[in-house]
């Protein structure tokens, strides 16, 4: 089975239960977010997910796109989908009611965008770098460039892209060579980006380009970017379109997966300069570009949660119809299906523990930055801010590298027929493979978790995240449960890890950082697992409380019990090695002979 159904009941009770709609509705702007109408919306995005942009993924993934004469063609059926996600007004759930967006909480778009990309994670490529365009134009932009730009952008009409890296640059943006220089009312770009997500295609009217540049004089590294629009066509002063820009692309990158989504090598500047204006104050385009970067990381985190999520479904299709070997216990019987053999569930388990997991922590944090955002109560808002900075580099590090093991585990189920692009599966590890990668590599991201997330502020945030994760073990330990009582014993043992590594990080960050980077991979490992155990024991006591009180759903709960079981068990007994390796594994990693031999 090739095909993919939004996984809606499990999607509800993490919204309802654990990031509480409920409070979220209650927000100032927010009151239209209610039960019913995020349940019709949910349904809808399910509809349109599994009918319209999940058959055309494998033909995508096959079929590729073209590139002739700078001019892209994405794959059959994928400017259709577009368009009907268009007139979806899918492109603008989040965004303000007065540039034409429908103003829900993220809590509500990234459920949504989970959809898209499990369905079909090539198409959700566009909408989430657009959506990071019209954030960074909506917070930094002129008056003059909300006005033009984000109305379509937030109707889908035209789409965003985000220009950072350049040949020689790689994520040292320090690095970038890309010249701005002012020509009256505009400034001529000159320079080559590449990696540039959607940076050509045929889906939509105008491609608007932020793109990181120097101005002459500059000072050097990061302190000298600054962020400019260079959008593909000009626009005229009545919103029309004008004269092509002098911006176009000159190659498609080659890649292991996400096919359908094409990734371009622009070049900026070839005639006369590509005309750009300026976002916002000169030399501040990396704390510019940072706004649309952390959208990004939030959005991939889900993107691993969509691929897995949609691995797991065609495993577990798989493993319940594939008929091979005999029932361990029943050596004289016939051959089972491979669900029955106690390795294969241990897999689909693991790959269904670390779906769940991932889902409700990237949820929580949205609804954590609702609240960071329209909380009228101004310790909330500070508070929630710094959840959802200290739980970013976790969602976008983990989420994904737990992504690759759960396709990889979807490979392996399927055995030697996962090996064969035929069954779709193989397309899941590939197309994971580059969400570990882009918008940051995990050790970027670790690097931030230790550094910026965890030393700098001598710990406060992870020991806020630590006290929060002991009152849920205490509200699980009410139930008088022997599942309940394993998961809090060994939740409580590995908070008592992750705050021995925090202890330690802020100990010696300041005077052997190195030491401390040594073990910064480990370290946001550790802290996704205990996170998401934090979020399946909690999910564990809503089971139980509505198990005791006779809910009609007992087989959802119960297995929703088993799955916090089953994490607690086999996922959270890794933080004692991780602990270990945070801690004492630095020498031989620092002792590492780089020369040649």
């Amino acid at each position: 089975m090739n095909h993919y159904d939004a996984p809606l009941r499990d999607m509800k009770f993490v919204i309802n239960e654990l990031a509480n709609l409920e409070a979220i509705a209650s927000l100032p702007g927010y009151e239209d977010a209610s039960i019913e109408t995020v349940d019709a919306i949910l349904t809808q995005a399910a509809k349109f997910s599994s009918e319209v942009i999940a058959p055309i993924n494998q033909a995508g993934d096959m079929q590729g796109c073209g590139l002739i004469e700078n001019h892209v063609s994405t794959p059959a059926g994928v400017q259709d989908a577009y368009r009907e996600f268009v007139a979806g007004g899918w492109n603008g759930l989040r965004f303000a009611q007065e540039y034409g967006g429908q103003g829900l909480p993220s809590l509500v778009a990234g459920p949504v965008f989970e959809m898209i990309a499990a369905a079909n994670m090539g198409f959700s490529l566009c909408p989430m770098l657009t959506s990071g365009a019209i954030e960074a134009l909506f917070l930094c932009g002129s008056d003059s460039q909300k006005e033009t730009y984000l109305r379509p952008l937030i109707e889908g009409r035209w789409t965003g892209t985000m220009n950072l890296t350049e040949p020689q640059a790689g994520s040292d943006l320090g690095a970038v060579r890309t010249r701005a220089v002012p020509d009256g009312e505009c400034f001529r770009l000159f320079g080559q980006k590449i990696f540039i997500t959607h940076g050509e295609h045929d889906l939509a009217e105008n491609i608007v380009h932020l793109v990181l540049a120097r101005l002459p004089g500059a000072p050097e590294g990061i302190k000298g970017i600054s962020l400019f629009l260079v959008p593909k066509f000009l626009v005229n002063a009545d919103g029309s379109l004008g004269a092509r820009n002098d911006v176009r692309c000159v190659a498609l990158e080659h890649k292991l997966g996400i096919h359908s989504s094409p990734t371009a090598v622009m070049a900026y500047g070839d005639r006369d300069g590509a005309a750009g204006y300026l976002v916002g104050e000169a030399n501040r385009g990396i704390e510019y570009m940072f706004i649309m970067m952390n959208e990004a990381r939030y959005a991939v985190g889900l993107q691993g949660v969509g691929i897995g999520e949609r691995a797991y479904q065609q495993a577990l299709s798989y493993a319940r119809e594939r008929i091979q070997s005999k029932d361990a216990a029943m050596p004289r019987g016939d051959a089972v299906p491979i669900i029955r053999h106690p390795d294969v569930r241990r897999m689909l388990m693991t790959m269904k523990a670390l779906t769940e997991a991932n889902r409700a922590l990237a949820y929580v944090i949205a609804a954590a930055n609702d609240e960071a955002h329209r909380s009228p109560d101004p310790e909330t808002r500070t508070r929630s801010r710094a959840f959802v900075e200290f739980m970013t580099p976790v969602n976008k590090g983990w989420a994904t590298e737990a992504a690759i093991e759960v396709t990889h585990l979807a490979v392996q189920i399927h055995g030697g027929m996962g090996f064969i692009e035929e069954t779709g599966v193989a397309q899941h590890l590939r197309d994971a493979r580059i969400t570990t990668l882009y918008e940051g590599t995990t050790g970027i991201q670790a690097n931030d978790l230790v550094g910026r997330k965890t030393a700098r502020d001598g710990g406060a945030a992870a020991r806020a995240v630590a006290a929060a994760m002991r009152a849920d073990i205490d509200e699980l330990a009410r139930h008088d449960d022997p599942h309940a009582m394993t998961i809090c014993q060994r939740l409580q043992h590995a908070v008592n890890a992750f705050e021995a590594c925090v202890d330690w990080i802020v100990a010696t960050y300041t005077h052997d950082p190195k030491t401390v980077l040594a073990g910064a991979v480990p370290f946001l490992k550790l802290t996704g697992l205990v996170c998401g155990g934090w979020q399946m024991a909690r999910a564990a006591a809503v089971a139980l409380r509505r198990l005791n009180d006779g809910d009609s759903d007992a087989r959802f709960l119960r297995e929703k019990l088993n799955t916090a079981r089953f994490y607690s068990d086999q996922l959270l007994a890794q933080v004692d090695g991780l602990r270990a390796i945070v801690i004492d594994g630095a020498t031989a990693v620092l002792d590492f002979d780089e020369s040649p031999a």
